[in-house]
């Protein structure tokens, strides 16, 4: 279902989205070689828990964990066990904060006419980091040129475009870097579900698709890969990997519709 958000309920998912920016700010400085995934779940169980929240992947379709912690040829969905990070490892973080967010309303609010602000509202992003100091530059353009995809894509978010016109804008970015932009996943839209409409595809036809509208929030999510875009499912039944085993990068912002274009939510 595909839901417009009032003012007020996307001033509230800002909030939400600046907290979860904040606990990627402080998982990040803990990445290091030899760090295992185990502790790096556990410290952002004991964040999320610390600022009132949930995390908003555990449970999802069965999904065990809070965080995604995908490595290499994982594309998304990796389960953070039993994995040790190692010199040169693309790691990809991906998770969201589900949150009551009663405490962020700043003024009498009637619940009748914004039940979802009582309610609570799902957050979520990603970013990918090469571990260690040694950094193949082929590795490391990969990983600028998908969160250049992502701000390429951002920056087409205005009302009356269409959801193919970003699809298209992020497909042509990839393509001239010499990447390949994954088809099969996509982004969505956000609120009190974590997977609401429209399907924010990265790739597309321009003015094709759903139309933008004022209030609508959603993730855009572009994900590239060194080699071809073929994917297929991990062992560990979650995850989704390169068929071709080729390494990926991943980056997600949670963006809002406003009638002059657009706000990032989780910056």
């Amino acid at each position: 279902m595909l839901t417009i958000k009032t003012k007020e309920e996307i001033a509230v998912m800002r909030k939400g989205g600046r907290l979860l920016a904040s606990v990627f700010d402080i998982l990040e400085k803990e990445i290091r070689v030899g760090m295992p995934a185990e502790e790096m779940e556990y410290l952002a169980d004991k964040t999320i828990a610390s600022l009132g929240g949930k995390p908003g992947f555990k449970g999802q379709g069965g999904f065990p964990s809070s965080l995604c912690f995908s490595i290499n040829d994982e594309i998304v969905h990796g389960i953070p066990r039993n994995k040790v990070l190692k010199e040169g490892d693309v790691l990809t973080l991906d998770f969201g904060i589900f949150f009551k967010l009663e405490k962020f309303i700043e003024k009498k609010i009637d619940p009748d006419m914004y039940p979802n602000l009582y309610d609570g509202f799902h957050t979520d992003m990603a970013r990918t980091y090469i571990v260690g100091d040694e950094t193949d530059s082929e590795v490391a353009r990969l990983v600028r040129a998908t969160k250049k995809t992502l701000k390429r894509g951002i920056k087409k978010v205005h009302p009356g475009i269409t959801v193919g016109d970003i699809g298209e804008t992020m497909f042509r970015f990839a393509d001239s870097q010499g990447f390949s932009i994954i088809k099969a996943l996509c982004g969505h839209g956000i609120g009190a579900e974590l997977h609401e409409d429209p399907e924010i595809l990265n790739y597309g036809k321009r003015h094709t698709g759903v139309v933008l509208k004022e209030g609508m929030v959603f993730c855009i999510e572009p994900m590239l890969s060194m080699g071809n875009n073929r994917i297929t499912k991990g062992k560990d039944g979650f995850s989704f990997v390169t068929e071709d085993g080729s390494i990926t990068a991943h980056f997600e912002h949670m963006v809002a519709v406003t009638k002059d274009g657009f706000i990032v939510l989780t910056e």
